[in-house]
């Protein structure tokens, strides 16, 4: 039997993407997993793919609202059972990425979807975990929270480092508590938030850059590993992309 097997895996942003690539894999192994996003469209329509019956939950959420945050948690609660695994997915980012072009606004929108959002389900399901002594969480994190560059903009790449330190002092502060917390820094990826590229991506880069498949498969690593083992940070990047 998988070491997965009946475990409720909570996954946001996985309507699309990494989060329906990371969804597909849990369920696979027998996992519970609830699904949720921003676009409810989405997340029906990943539930038809899915196939899963009681074993998926879906349900739109705003991450970025602390009491939308909660009460979507107690329903996945309620449904599934207490969350083993919570797989910090949901982000965004923009078109206007230099700071010449960044306004106020646009800057508090990317840093709530892609730090603030991750640390209200963190303070969410965490209390839970503590609890039972035992829970994982993942941060689909970006080479952007490593290397800040133009290419991912200067709001992006700085959510991004804050949901690094996020999740390296969350590790530290509960080492012994049975609470498990993996970064994961993917370099490029074809998925939904290409769109936004300030230059479109071709079809030719987009088959030379990962797939949501291939980031899935490392969380799906990391989460198979036994409660002794911890990987802190995981890289992963395009064979074709520099890392320096």
């Amino acid at each position: 039997m998988s070491a997965l097997a009946n475990k409720t895996i909570l996954i946001t942003g996985g309507g699309s993407g990494i989060g329906l690539a990371a969804a597909r894999l849990f369920l696979k192994e027998g996992a519970k997993v609830a699904i949720t996003g921003r676009n409810e469209g989405k997340l029906k329509q990943a539930a038809v793919e899915l196939r899963a019956g009681d074993r998926l939950w879906h349900g739109p959420c705003d991450v970025t609202a602390p009491t939308n945050v909660r009460n979507m948690v107690a329903q996945v609660q309620q449904k599934l059972g207490p969350i083993d695994i919570l797989v910090n997915n949901a982000g965004l980012n923009i078109k206007e990425r230099t700071i010449r072009e960044l306004t106020p606004d646009r800057w508090d929108e990317l840093v709530r979807a892609n730090l603030d959002g991750a640390y209200y389900c963190i303070h969410a399901v965490l209390p839970a975990m503590l609890d039972r002594k035992d829970g994982l969480i993942i941060n689909i994190s970006s080479v952007a929270g490593k290397r800040a560059n133009p290419l991912g903009g200067a709001a992006y790449a700085a959510a991004k480092f804050g949901l690094s330190a996020l999740g390296i002092c969350l590790a530290a502060e509960e080492k012994d508590s049975g609470i498990r917390v993996c970064n994961i820094y993917p370099g490029e990826v074809d998925t939904p938030i290409l769109e936004n590229r300030p230059t479109p991506v071709s079809a030719e880069q987009r088959q030379k850059i990962l797939q949501p498949e291939d980031v899935a498969a490392a969380v799906l690593f990391v989460a198979q590993l036994p409660p002794r083992v911890s990987v802190p940070e995981l890289i992963i990047k395009p064979t074709s992309q520099l890392y320096i």
